[in-house]
């Protein structure tokens, strides 16, 4: 009999340590995201996301990242009528506060970058363009973004200030769709990001002109509120605040905030 009770104390107490010692094993691979994130992103973040989101996802092998670029108030618009996504990353601080007013942002926004206007022209600048008065040439085929876009605004306010007034021959819908009108030979010039000129390589050349600094655009990023995967969202936002994250913004010509 003694026996017995010796032996049936010693499985109940292997079976109490053995219960402790899993309530204190760490949890596995320590906070590791899955799944995919769905990022609503400006076009002129196009290039930089992507080799953004390929490092995160090689960070991350669990995760997948799908992207739409698009306009920035095309895409707080498309939040607003309940279009499922993670993260919104916009070009301007207006379109990113109708979605943070219309309650759909999971935290406060960051800005997590800077971008400023430059005069895009064809390679090899044909017409000469060196400043926003040549614009208003006769000769001169200018296309802007429309003033509901980032671009279009920040364009609206340097031609204001510099007291400048043309009529452009094509409003576009984000600042992609007005570069394509100068690589496509259609207009002369064009009011673009910096970074999108330079990410056109040799066909665009950016014209760096004085009176950008007066308009450039904060690009603020938040975690959606009916984000479908916010730990995978909440990590995609932390990579973007990151060094590495940010050593790729800069290097396509992003400033920092």
């Amino acid at each position: 009999m003694t026996t017995r009770r010796l032996a049936l104390f010693a499985v109940m107490t292997t079976l109490a340590l053995a219960a402790c010692g899993g309530e204190s094993d760490p949890p596995p691979q320590g906070g590791a995201v899955t799944g995919d994130v769905t990022v609503l992103a400006a076009a002129s973040l196009t290039e930089s996301f992507t080799r953004i989101g390929e490092d995160f996802e090689a960070a991350n092998p669990g995760v997948r990242v799908v992207f739409s670029f698009a306009g920035s108030s095309a895409l707080a618009n498309q939040i607003d009528q309940g279009a499922p996504a993670d993260v919104f990353a916009s070009a301007s601080p207006a379109n990113m506060t109708t979605v943070v007013d219309a309650g759909n942002g999971d935290g406060d926004p960051r800005v997590f970058v800077r971008n400023q206007l430059v005069i895009a022209v064809p390679d090899g600048n044909p017409d000469g363009v060196s400043g926003l008065t040549d614009l208003t040439r006769p000769d001169v085929k200018v296309a802007l973004c429309a003033e509901q876009v980032p671009c279009g605004a920040a364009a609206r306010r340097v031609l204001d200030a510099a007291g400048v007034r043309l009529t452009p021959v094509t409003l576009e819908q984000d600042v992609k769709a007005a570069l394509s009108k100068v690589r496509l030979g259609e207009v002369d010039a064009a009011l673009v990001y910096r970074t999108d000129a330079r990410a056109a390589d040799d066909d665009v050349e950016g014209v760096e002109f004085p009176e950008s600094a007066g308009a450039i655009n904060d690009y603020p990023i938040v975690v959606l509120r009916n984000a479908p995967n916010k730990p995978a969202a909440r990590a995609f936002v932390d990579h973007v605040l990151s060094g590495p994250g940010q050593a790729v913004l800069t290097a396509a010509g992003f400033q920092a905030p």
